[in-house]
Order: C-alpha cells, then structure tokens, then sequence
C-alpha cells in the first residue's frame, strides 16, 4: 500500500488563506467563516472565493455592513463552542469593532476566570500600496497589540499565510490576523506535509553579520530587498520575519542582534508608540552590551495616511531601510 503525498505548491498568499480556510472548514464542523461580501462575491480580494458554492450558506455568511455586530455574533459564536473566522473587509473599517473586541473579546476569558474559551479570528486586510482611497490602508497593528487578551500576528508569505491561520483558527484565544494586501499576489511556495513553526515564533528570513533588520507583513519583502542591495556594497545584513506582534519573539531578535551588534525596525505604521518602540526598549534592556548603535526605526510618519498620489512618499521603501543601515554602521 502506498500513501500519497502532496507535493508542495506555488501559491499567491490570498490563494494560501484561501486554502487554509477551506482545509479548517473541511476538517472541523464548527469552523464559520463571516463578513462582508465573504460569500457569493468571495470577498474583495477573492479570498474566501469559492468557499460559500461549497460549503454553503451556513457555513461562508455574508453578513451586514456592520462591524461591531459581526464580531458582537462572533463572539456569541464562540461562546457556544463555534470557532468564527471573521473578515473586515478593510484595515480602517474595524474601529465600529474596537470596542466589542477591546472590552469583550479580549477580556472574557479572564474575566470568567479562565472557564471562557474565545476561539475567534479576525481577519484584517492591512498596509498601504494599492493606491486606495481614505480608510483603506492603514496600520492599525498597534492598538491591537497594547491589549491583554488579544493575540496579533501577520504573516509575510504564502506558506507562513497557510499554516499560521490554520494555527489561529485553532487556538482557543482570540486571534487579531494582519493580512498584507500589497502582498497577496506575490507567490511562494507552500507544502501542506510541513511542520510549520510555533504561531509566535519569529524567523530569520536572511542570515548576515552586520546588523538586524526587523520586520513583519508588507515590509520583510522591502527588507530582504535592503539586504540584497547593501551585499553589493559588501554590507551582510541580516532579516528577522518577526510574524507575531503580540506576543514578540524577543529572544530571536536578541539572538540577531547578540550576533551583528546592531538593529533596525521597520514597519509601515507610524513609529510613534509603534511596534519598533518595544522592539528598541526590550532589546536595548537586554542587550545593551551587545550594541553598537543605537536601535533605529524605521516606519511611517505620525500623520494621518496621505492620498493614494503620495503614499509612495509615505511609505518606508529601500531607500529609506538603507539610510538608517548607513547610520547604525556609522556609529
């Protein structure tokens, strides 16, 4: 008798959420995928495409264009031993939501003493890039990750897509999922036999020797392509995947760092009390005597999100990551 196995495929990122979704609604009855246009359009992206034709109506629902009463069911779901998959449909349309997510979502379980499960993802497309209009490209990760009882990831790929929301779908806390929409169409390579890395667990995308830069979603792709550059200048960086806002896989980026001496973080939110704030605060805690400069951010500026004709300004690109790389190895 032989066993079959799949060989690994070429997938964009929206096709390997996609595919995640489908392989959890297969697998487990109580999985609901819901939102906005998630089901006969398949949503704006084409993520959930194909899902309602086959597992139904009661399984993909399309609901009302409102926010706080979709994750509101979500969470009476959940209570009832559902596992609710929810999308917004954009970045700046979940505030209606936030406080349904901040003041109930997140704290149920401690508040019932830990007698509560709320198995809840909240699936939000992300990050500026494709020229949209206003509340269509923000970075709202921080708000999120300041928030007990919340867990915030994002993946930069197509396999870390995959298996990260398989992982999410199957925690039993709630799960806020961070999908990069400039990056959905780029491809990688994804195999379903893998075992893939713990949900929080960051990844070293690029060894190097010179400095760390650390990055999550949309900007690990800028990074790497940093990296690439400053070699032909005979500058070894090396590129953290930090994939998890919270809870932060410090003790990789202290492993990095502990290596090259040096840090920059970068991220499309604006680096005012963003991710990057904690990044530098934890590791110049913990490694202080390992650095050689001080860590350097690298994000967007504290300034509402511009117009389609101008996020190129605003947005971090090579030149920016490669400018404050000169100024690390400066000191």
């Amino acid at each position: 008798m032989t066993t079959s196995v799949s060989k690994p495929q070429t997938l964009p990122l929206a096709r390997a959420i996609n595919e995640s979704l489908r392989t959890a609604l297969e697998a487990d009855p109580k999985v609901i995928v819901m939102g906005e246009d998630v089901g006969k359009l398949g949503g704006v992206f084409r993520v959930t495409d194909g899902l309602q034709k086959d597992f139904g109506e009661d399984r993909v629902i399309d609901t009302p264009l409102a926010e706080s009463g979709i994750v509101g069911t979500a969470i009476g779901l959940a209570l009832r031993g559902y596992r609710p998959v929810v999308e917004i449909q954009f970045d700046g349309f979940v505030f209606p939501a936030y406080d349904q997510i901040v003041t109930q979502l997140a704290k149920m379980h401690a508040r019932a003493l830990g007698k509560v499960k709320l198995p809840v993802v909240i699936r939000i497309p992300y990050g500026g890039g494709i020229g949209a209009v206003e509340h269509h490209s923000e970075s709202p990760e921080a708000l999120f990750a300041h928030v007990a009882g919340l867990k915030v990831v994002s993946p930069s790929n197509a396999a870390d897509a995959y298996w990260m929301m398989q992982q999410a779908i199957q925690s039993n806390d709630p799960v806020i999922f961070f999908e990069p929409k400039r990056r959905y169409w780029d491809k990688s390579e994804v195999d379903r036999e893998a075992i893939p890395a713990p949900l929080h667990a960051a990844r070293v995308a690029r060894e190097g020797g010179h400095a760390t830069l650390a990055a999550y979603g949309p900007m690990v792709k800028v990074c790497l392509e940093a990296a690439a550059a400053a070699e032909e200048e005979g500058t070894s960086l090396e590129v953290v995947d930090l994939r998890s806002m919270s809870p932060i896989d410090f003790d990789t980026v202290q492993r990095s760092v502990e290596k090259t001496g040096r840090l920059i973080v970068v991220h499309e939110a604006p680096v005012f009390l963003g991710t990057g704030a904690e990044l530098a605060a934890r590791i110049t805690e913990r490694c202080f005597y390992h650095l050689e400069a001080p860590v350097l951010r690298v994000g967007g500026y504290h300034a509402p999100y511009p117009p389609a004709r101008l996020e190129e300004e605003y947005l971090p690109g090579l030149d920016r990551v490669l400018d404050a790389v000169d100024r690390s190895l400066a000191y």
